[in-house]
């Protein structure tokens, strides 16, 4: 499958932060979740693709092309919503598409205007007399609008009810429907990725935990529970990562089905992307 999307051993040295051999691959016609804490570097990441800050080494391609050497080209190609707003607030709708026109040459007025329908967004109002859902809607309906391959979006479904949320996600599977297009979409909201996400890339404290697809996260991975007494009689080979409460143990283990009968007496779930994701951060790692 040709990848739109390839990163290789991407670093960034900041102050008292460093982004250390970042390597992931979003395949053509999928959707990734790009997930970790606050300050795990994920922005950092998206403004290195968009060549919006240099970086200290690394490889990055869109297209198979260099986001360097062919910035103007890849760009041209790629939707980008970001958590702020990025609008001058005294501007109205048209005028946004009228700014856009000259900038892509792309831009379809039309789809951004049916778009604007399609959100319930008033063509009269100035930006500033918009919601914060309403402003992110505006956003998205941007970004499509010139008809992108890819779209990179951070934060793009915070500030929305669940009604508009579901709403968005819906129109990001229809983007990814012809399978010649892909979305990074980095999200606190897990819920989200967990709906539509082919892939989770987990970055945390500057590093890539993991890049794997989805279902093998939700559909293998597991936790095991028991009393603190009981833990001494766990495989260490089938542990994660594990953790203790003053109600016992729990384990997290990469293949819920290969352990079934193994530990009788204790109790074998299924698990979440945030799930998975705490026993990282939180946890013990074996």
């Amino acid at each position: 499958m040709e990848d739109i999307l390839e990163i290789k051993n991407l670093c960034k040295q900041y102050p008292g932060f460093r982004l250390e051999d970042v390597s992931f691959a979003l395949p053509k016609g999928a959707i990734m979740g790009f997930v970790g804490e606050n300050g795990a570097g994920k922005t950092t990441t998206i403004k290195l693709i968009l060549n919006l800050i240099e970086r200290d080494s690394g490889q990055i391609k869109l297209f198979g092309q260099d986001n360097i050497k062919d910035e103007r080209a890849i760009k041209e190609q790629v939707g980008v919503v970001f958590d702020e707003g990025y609008f001058y607030e005294g501007l109205k709708p048209k005028e946004i598409g009228n700014v856009m026109k000259g900038i892509f040459k792309s831009w379809d007025s039309a789809l951004f205007h049916g778009y604007l329908d399609r959100f319930g967004l008033p063509a009269n109002k100035t930006i500033k007399d918009y919601s914060k859902g309403m402003r992110m809607k505006l956003s998205i309906a941007t970004a499509l609008s010139h008809r992108p391959r890819l779209l990179i979006l951070d934060e793009a479904t915070s500030g929305l009810d669940p009604i508009a949320r579901s709403e968005i996600l819906d129109i990001f599977l229809e983007f990814i429907q012809d399978e010649e297009h892909s979305i990074l979409l980095s999200s606190h909201i897990t819920s989200d990725i967990e709906k539509i996400a082919d892939y989770v890339t987990f970055l945390h404290d500057g590093r890539i935990i993991f890049s794997k697809p989805k279902d093998q996260l939700t559909e293998l991975y597991g936790v095991l529970r028991c009393g603190k007494n009981e833990f001494g009689r766990i495989d260490r080979d089938d542990i994660v990562a594990w953790r203790s409460s003053a109600f016992g143990c729990e384990a997290l283990v990469r293949d819920r089905f290969a352990l079934r009968g193994k530990y009788s007496g204790m109790v074998l779930e299924s698990t979440t992307i945030e799930d998975i994701m705490l026993f990282y951060i939180k946890g013990e790692l074996v």
